[in-house]
């Protein structure tokens, strides 16, 4: 089933965040629970991070109202990240197929902003983020094959 949820990147501060939002809803991690950096296995294309980005949350997420999900990360800027106040908030699409998570993303992304061109990720979705013309930031999780 199609789902929306949000995404929120902190700067080393989304354990904290997000365990108190646990206490706040009453509910639990989805999942593993906490994933983080030091999950990602190897690759040739992604440079080692540096030890400190390591046990940083890579991402979370958190059932809160309504089948609402609150999904979170810390944005290292070893990887290029730099929250501001506008940055640190994504809309989560999450399409039942493959077909319109492309068609989703090629809308939303015309005029805008590609972040990351929808690929296979190792998490076993098919992923891809961008900013549209307005500046509003979008991620796409398709989970179908």
């Amino acid at each position: 089933m199609a789902t929306v949820s949000t995404y929120l990147n902190f700067t080393n501060s989304t354990e904290e965040a997000f365990n108190f939002y646990k206490t706040v809803f009453g509910t639990e991690f989805l999942g593993e629970g906490i994933m983080r950096f030091s999950d990602i296995p190897p690759s040739e294309s992604m440079p080692p991070l540096p030890e400190a980005d390591l046990n940083l949350v890579m991402h979370v997420s958190l059932p809160i109202l309504g089948g609402h999900l609150l999904m979170g990360t810390d944005a290292p800027e070893s990887m290029g990240f730099k929250v501001n106040s506008g940055n640190n908030m994504y809309l989560n699409l999450s399409p039942d197929t493959r077909e319109e998570t492309k068609r989703l993303f090629d809308a939303l992304s015309a005029g805008g902003q590609v972040e990351q061109e929808l690929q296979d990720m190792f998490w076993g979705d098919y992923y891809g983020s961008c900013r549209d013309k307005f500046g509003v930031q979008w991620m796409f999780n398709c989970a179908a094959k």
